[in-house]
This record gives structure tokens, C-alpha cells and sequence, in this order.
């Protein structure tokens, strides 16, 4: 762990929710004290469930907040497995409703035909964001930063201005939309939020110098990182 990392463990996903959730909160406040708005990035997938439910309760003036996600499966948020679904169903409630909210997805039929519009969208907001808040698959992914993926080195590429890019991978299943690296880096908090001894394993990994895994490529930008974990 290097010396911008901070690692938290927790006995159980509630007790890591409960204090990610007030550390979340914390820097909102902040932001919106500063400057009178703020905004957040977050993940989708299952292990952030807990926390976005904590989180739509936090005491805050949500009307000032914007949300988007990190990345988004190419699916509309009448799927499933659609990350806006899970942020409305989850996060979006309770004194959180107030929040304006900006999904990634646009109808076109690929996320190359609607880059341009996604764009158009994610130009509005006021980055950098104030919080991001990534995860990790057992591959080693964050946002949609696959293993294999098309568009992958130009995702982790700092030196590219893109700040949105559409991803393809194997072990992705849909078609992605992701921020770039570079966008998530200059997030003024960032957060990763990982349960399972498993993502332990791979977080370690991660660390090993030469580690090819993506998401070591966020452990190496040298900038402050809260790293949350539990069993």
C-alpha cells in the first residue's frame, strides 16, 4: 500500500456502508458549502447496494447534488442489469430523491452510435467531480475497464482528453460506456469500495509491481485513494 492509499477493513458490508456513506456525505457537504453545488460519480453492480441505501439517507441539500455513474452497461434502465436502474431504485430515494441525476445510456442501438450525444450530456457537468466512487471485478476491472478490452489503453491513457469512451470486452457482456482514467483521477475524493476475501486476493495482486491488472493502474497514479473493505 503506498503512502496515498488509505485501507479501511470493516467486520461486515454494514459497517463499511454506514462509514463510506458518512465520509460520501462529508465531502458533498463540503462541496456544496465551497461552491454551491456538488458532484459524484458512482458504480454499478451489486456490491454497492448497501451503500447507496445508506447514502439516501445521509442529511444533506440533495437539490444541489448531480449523480452520474462511473460506467454503464448499454442497456436502458428498464433492464436489469442496468447500473441507472440500480442507482434510481437505491440511491435516488429518501432525502437523496432531491438529487439531479445523469445517466450514460441514450437510445441508440451501440454506444458508438450514441457517443456523441452521451457526450453532449457528460459536457454539462461540472467536472471534475467532487466524489468517485469505483469498484473492482474479480478480473481486476474498475468502471469498464476489462481485460482485453477494445478501446483499454486508451481509456488508462492520462495523456487522453476523451472523457467518455465506449468499451468492449469478453468478459464485460454488454457493451460499455466508461469514463476515462484520466476523469476519474481528478476526482477531488476518490473512493474504492470492494467486499470479499477474493477481492482481497486481487487487490493484492494489483500491487505487484509489473501487475497488468487495470485496476493497478489506478493504485500506481500516485494520487489519495480511501480504499473500504470487508469480508
Amino acid at each position: 500500500m503506498s503512502d496515498e492509499q488509505k485501507f479501511r477493513a470493516f467486520e461486515d458490508g454494514q459497517g463499511l456502508a454506514t462509514a463510506l456513506s458518512a465520509s460520501i456525505a462529508g465531502q458533498l457537504r463540503a462541496a456544496i458549502e465551497a461552491r454551491g453545488e456538488a458532484l459524484i460519480a458512482v458504480s454499478g453492480g451489486s456490491t454497492p447496494k448497501r451503500l447507496f441505501e445508506a447514502l439516501a439517507n445521509e442529511i444533506l441539500d440533495w437539490s444541489r447534488v448531480t449523480v452520474t455513474l462511473v460506467d454503464e452497461r448499454w442497456v436502458p434502465d428498464s433492464d436489469e442489469r442496468s447500473n441507472a436502474r440500480m442507482v434510481e431504485a437505491s440511491l435516488l430515494q429518501h432525502k437523496a430523491a432531491d438529487a439531479q441525476f445523469v445517466p450514460l445510456y441514450v437510445e441508440a442501438a451501440t454506444p458508438e452510435a450514441g457517443i456523441a450525444e452521451v457526450r453532449t450530456h457528460v459536457g454539462a457537468l461540472k467536472l471534475p467531480f467532487d466524489v468517485v466512487v469505483l469498484g473492482m471485478g474479480p478480473d481486476g476491472h474498475t468502471a469498464s475497464f476489462f481485460p482485453g478490452g477494445d478501446r483499454l489503453d486508451e481509456a488508462l491513457d492520462v495523456s487522453n482528453t476523451a472523457v467518455v469512451l465506449p468499451m468492449r470486452a469478453q468478459g464485460a457482456g454488454e457493451p460499455r460506456i466508461t469514463f476515462t482514467l484520466r476523469e476519474l483521477l481528478q476526482a477531488k475524493a476518490l473512493y474504492l469500495h470492494i467486499q470479499g476475501d477474493d477481492k482481497r486476493i486481487v487487490l493484492d495482486e494489483a500491487e505487484q509491481p509489473g501487475s497488468k491488472l487495470p485496476i493497478a493502474s489506478v493504485l500506481r497514479a500516485g494520487r489519495p485513494l480511501d480504499i473500504y473493505w470487508c469480508p
